[in-house]
Formats: structure tokens, C-alpha cells, sequence
């Protein structure tokens, strides 16, 4: 006797939604669909694949004809690999105290990649030329690690949008000073949908050598690129890939996400929709008794400091990540899937949380 097969049923309450990340939304139906498409049949492994061709022809599109795409797993392994390719094994790069590659990552571009992070601090996430030479100095000395590469977020870790004559200024300075410029773009639509531009306006055109193109944060279900606009800045990243265990041999699935987000239009909708979100929340909770913002919301994501113990109780509910507990600063952040009724659900929620404090 066969048994009929069953269709997987989910294990959680696909209704549910919270403001701590948007890397807990699921995959965008677009991409599924991607992904559906590209499957069946045999394609050649590790990158000989018409879909990891056909994304080279999409990066081209939008970030010129000189750019070339290296998919990777996740945006911690494009940031290591980046950098790798780009400094020797004396190198140091330069960022912010709160940089993705500082925070978040768990020390994998010092302990992986072999090279040194020297932070600077800065009250919104974002670094300047006078910033950058806090830590830009002692070439030649041998007994410090040498600051080759300025790194930085956009947006930033705090929610900010670098502008595009705020990066330009930065990499002047930088190759004035000899550096190569990378830009970790984890939520780099976020940033073109914010600033009303390109994604080329603010990269390509305005002096960056290499940016980690991010695709998990806006509706991918797993894969980033490094995508290489100054081929001299880099050496070795096909080997570096393969020795940083970001070399997938199916690549066909990652490169067929990255053609669909980026391929057209999906990037910016899903974009501009989590940034809207945001806007909504912060507008919905502005003037809320014993809530104060510590950033502006630019992008998707807010940042406030509330009384004690509201932060708590609200997380019963609704799932957000303290960003400083010291302070009470707390994250909300809003992704592709974010309805306007859990933005006002949220709200409602939190209005009495302060009330009753």
C-alpha cells in the first residue's frame, strides 16, 4: 500500500511579524519563484552556470560596465572576502566603533580575513575624512599594522544613509592617501530607496572600489556578492572564495536570487516599502510620553530610548533587540514584509506600555 504524500505543513504562525531584524522575514515570492525556475536539469557547478553569467550582465546594468559579481553565502563572508582580496596580510582597515565588520561579526574579518580593524568613533554611524585620519597614519612603520582600506556601512549600523557627496568626500581623501574605499552594502537598497538615487550614483560614480552587495536583508533567501568596480584594488578573490568556504557549487540558486532582486525593480519596491514602514512607526510613536529618539530614521530602521522596564514588557509581544542597554536604547527595524497593521499594532502596543509607566 503507497501513502499519499502530504504537502509540508509550517511550524510557526506565518502571521506573525516582530521588529527585531530584517533578516527574520522570510524570502520574497519573487525569489521563490526564481529559484523554482531555476531548477531541473544539469548546470555546470561552481559559476559556469548561464545564471551566474547572466548576473555579471546584471551588475554591469547597475553599476557599470567595468563591474564583476562574485556570489557568496551571506554578507559576513562577502565583507571577509572583500578585504582580504584588497590588503595584504599587513593591512588594516579603517571603520566606524559601530561598522558591521566591528560588531556583528564576531571578529571574522580580523580572525579569518588576518588583517586589523582600527575604529573610530562616531555619533551617527558615519565617517568623515577628518574621522578617517584619526587612525590613517604610520605608513612605513613597521610596528604598526598599516591602514590601507576605509571601510564603510550603508546604511550604517544606526540607521543613517551616507549621501553621495558624503562618500565622495571620503574616497578622495582616501586615494589621495593611498587607500582603496570598501562599502559593505548589507542594506544598500535600503539606502538607494532612501536617498532617491542609483545604486551606481553613490558606488561606482562616487569613487568605491568594492562593495558586498547585500540581497538576505531585502527579501533573498540566502546569497550576497562581492562586486568588484576598481579591478585593481583586489587580487585573488577566486581563490580567497574558495579558501573562506564561500564558494558554492550550486551557484545557478544564488546567482538566480541576485538576478531576480536586482534584475529589475524588486530591490527598490522591497525597499522602499521596509523604509516606509519606518517612517510610519516613527511617525505613529512620535511625541509617545518617555520615548525619545537617538537617530533619525532614514531607512528601515528606528532607534529610541524608553523608560525602565516598557522595553521588557513590550518584548512579550513583539520580538526587538536592546541596542544599549546602558541607555535603553532600543531597534525597531521594519523589513519587505512589514504590513502598515503591524506597524499600527505596534504602536498601539507600545502607547500603552508608556502610559502605564
Amino acid at each position: 500500500m503507497t501513502e499519499t504524500p502530504t504537502s509540508p505543513q509550517p511550524l510557526h504562525d506565518r502571521s506573525y511579524r516582530g521588529f527585531a531584524s530584517d533578516n527574520y522575514a522570510g524570502a520574497h515570492p519573487e525569489v521563490l519563484e526564481a529559484i523554482a525556475a531555476a531548477n531541473g536539469g544539469h548546470q555546470i557547478a561552481y559559476g559556469e552556470d548561464v545564471y551566474t553569467a547572466e548576473l555579471q550582465n546584471v551588475v554591469r546594468r547597475q553599476f557599470g560596465e567595468q563591474a564583476e559579481a562574485f556570489p557568496v553565502f551571506n554578507g559576513t563572508g562577502a565583507n571577509v572576502v572583500s578585504l582580504q582580496a584588497m590588503l595584504p596580510r599587513w593591512g588594516a582597515v579603517v571603520c566606524s566603533t559601530t561598522a558591521h565588520i566591528h560588531t556583528d561579526e564576531n571578529a571574522a574579518p580580523e580572525r579569518v580575513a588576518g588583517l586589523k580593524l582600527l575604529t573610530v568613533p562616531t555619533p551617527d554611524g558615519k565617517l568623515t575624512p577628518e574621522l578617517i585620519d584619526v587612525e590613517a597614519w604610520g605608513w612605513g612603520d613597521e610596528h604598526r599594522a598599516q591602514p590601507l582600506t576605509v571601510s564603510i556601512t550603508q546604511t550604517t549600523e544606526l540607521g543613517t544613509a551616507y549621501t553621495i557627496d558624503e562618500i565622495t568626500a571620503i574616497t578622495s581623501h582616501a586615494h589621495s592617501l593611498g587607500m582603496t574605499v570598501h562599502l559593505d552594502g548589507s542594506r544598500i537598497s535600503n539606502a538607494a530607496a532612501s536617498l532617491g538615487v542609483s545604486l551606481r550614483e553613490f558606488t561606482t560614480d562616487a569613487g568605491v572600489d568594492v562593495v558586498s552587495l547585500g540581497g538576505t536583508k531585502n527579501g533573498l533567501l540566502y546569497g550576497e556578492a562581492v562586486v568588484v568596480l576598481s579591478p585593481e584594488a583586489v587580487t585573488g578573490i577566486p581563490f580567497l572564495r574558495k579558501l573562506d568556504m564561500q564558494l558554492a557549487s550550486k551557484m545557478r540558486f544564488v546567482s538566480a536570487q541576485l538576478i531576480a532582486l536586482y534584475g529589475g525593480d524588486l530591490w527598490l519596491r522591497s525597499a522602499s516599502h521596509a523604509n516606509a514602514m519606518a517612517a510610519r512607526l516613527r511617525a505613529a510613536v512620535d511625541g509617545l510620553p518617555g520615548l525619545e529618539f537617538t537617530q533619525e530614521t532614514q531607512a528601515n530602521a528606528v532607534f529610541a530610548t524608553l523608560p525602565p522596564g516598557v522595553a521588557d514588557r513590550l518584548r512579550e509581544s513583539f520580538r526587538f533587540y536592546d541596542w544599549n542597554p546602558a541607555t535603553r536604547e532600543v531597534r525597531w527595524m521594519c523589513a519587505f514584509d512589514t504590513t502598515p497593521d503591524d506597524i499600527d499594532a505596534f504602536a498601539a502596543a507600545l502607547r500603552r506600555e508608556l502610559e502605564r509607566a
